[in-house]
Parts: structure tokens; sequence; C-alpha cells
């Protein structure tokens, strides 16, 4: 099956409504289009629905009412590898197959390509290769993935995910559990990769101050609902943040990038 170039596919939630227990719905009629081309984060409290969302834009989990489209088409409707030469998901703590090594899980990446007609070859070869490098991993390809280091693996995980070769990315807290380092590393790679490729990247991120930094596009939630979705610029704001997170800030531009830069106050005393 030929792999197609990478394009500008168009994600989106139409009136979804999400849950993991039918009376405990986590998001109710929630409808949002995932801007072509761009660095999206999506930010917010605990427990707000940002992964749900993430999850059910990867068809992770189905929706029990509404609709996730791509390219206009019903994504429940497109057969899964279909789906997934378009849209790739790293989901949050991956855990790896025992014994795996690095390059068999990036290798991994290219199943949607594989069929009856379609074997390994050599366009599969140069993916792989493009994606550990890519990375910084190449080093690592004999290397079992359970005896890495957390940073290590979490780029392990994301040249798999490069390999796919996708027109959208899909990453559920990226950063969780690196230090500042590899926090960056992560960041400045998904800015490569939408400024180089063109690449779509979808992000749940906790920092609010690194979402402002590297993304193009801020979606804001709480409580399973959309409160803002915009530039840095036009969504963070003091008043926002108070209304999202319930916490008093003063935002002023960053000095090295002209971004919003979030400055908790300290919390009042009784």
């Amino acid at each position: 099956m030929a792999e197609t170039a990478p394009g500008r596919s168009v994600l989106q939630a139409r009136g979804v409504c999400l849950s993991y227990h039918p009376e405990h719905p986590v998001i109710d009629e929630l409808t949002v289009r995932v801007e072509p081309g761009a660095v999206t984060m999506i930010v917010g409290p605990n427990a707000c629905g940002k992964s749900t969302l993430l999850r059910a834009l990867s068809r992770v989990l189905a929706p029990t009412a509404g609709q996730v489209l791509l390219d206009g088409k019903d994504a429940a409707d497109i057969r899964p590898k279909s789906f997934a030469r378009k849209v790739g998901m790293l989901a949050q703590s991956s855990v790896a197959p025992t014994g795996i090594t690095v390059h068999e899980l990036v290798a991994r990446g290219r199943y949607p390509y594989q069929s009856l007609l379609h074997q390994w070859s050599e366009q599969d070869d140069e993916a792989v290769t493009a994606a550990m490098e890519r990375t910084h991993v190449a080093d690592l390809a004999r290397r079992r993935v359970a005896s890495l280091s957390g940073g290590q693996r979490q780029r392990v995980w994301i040249a798999m995910a490069l390999a796919q070769r996708t027109d959208v990315l899909l990453l559920d807290e990226p950063t969780t559990y690196l230090d500042l380092a590899h926090q960056v590393d992560v960041l400045e790679l998904c800015r490569e990769l939408n400024a180089e490729l063109g690449t779509t990247i979808v992000a749940v991120l906790h920092d609010l101050n690194q979402a402002c930094r590297y993304a193009d596009r801020i979606i804001a939630m709480r409580s399973g609902r959309i409160m803002a979705n915009g530039t840095p610029r036009e969504v963070v704001t003091p008043q926002l943040v108070q209304e999202v997170f319930g916490l008093e800030v003063h935002v002023t531009p960053d000095p090295l990038t002209g971004t919003p830069l979030v400055l908790p106050l300290p919390r009042r005393r009784q």
C-alpha cells in the first residue's frame, strides 16, 4: 500500500458526549475543530476532560453521542489502518512489550502501512531510521526499552509515532516524568515537525507557560467544557486563568519570546 505525502488533514469533534460510565459523562456535547498545520496545546485543571477529548479524537474512546470527523468523514466509518495513516497518538504512560528493543518498538509505527500486498520495504527502513535520528535514539537501537531511563523511553515512544508519518500527531502529556531539559527537547521537536513537515500537533500539557511558548493555539478546558480557544495572547489572561484554574495570576510578556508568561500571585493568608 502506497504511503501518502503529508497533507493537511482536518480533525474535529461535533457534539460529542464522552464518558467512562453511563451515569457520569466527562464531556457533554462538545464541538471543536483542530486547526490544520498548527501546534495546539490543551490545558486545564486535573480531571477536566483534556485526555478524554484526545482519546476521542484518536478513536481510542468512542463517543456515546456526536461524531469525530476526519476530512469530513465519520471516523467510526474509516478503516483503522487508513485512520492510522492520517492520525497518530502517543498515549500517556505507554508500556512496551517485555523484551522489545528500541528498533523493534519504533518499527511498530509502520504497522498501518503493512498488508499482504505490502511487506516491509526500504521506505519503512528509511522512516524508522529518520524517526530515531530525529529523536536522538539511533544509538540506542539495540537496547531493550525496559533498560532505558524515563526520558530515553519517552523519546523512543515519540520516535515510534514519528515513524508512522501522519498528518496529525496527538500527544497526551508528552513531558510527564521528564526533567526540564528533556521537556524542552520534546517541545522543540514538536515545533520542528510542524515547521519542517507541516505536521498538525495537538498536545495535552500541564505547564501553562510552556504551552504559551510553543503553541500556535491553546484550548482551555474546565469541567468537560471548552472555556476558550485561540492564540496564547487571546486565551491566557488573568481573568481566564482565574476562571479555569481558580488561581490569581499576573500575566506579562515573556522577555525571550513575547508570549504570555503566567506568574501566580501568593495565596492570601487568613
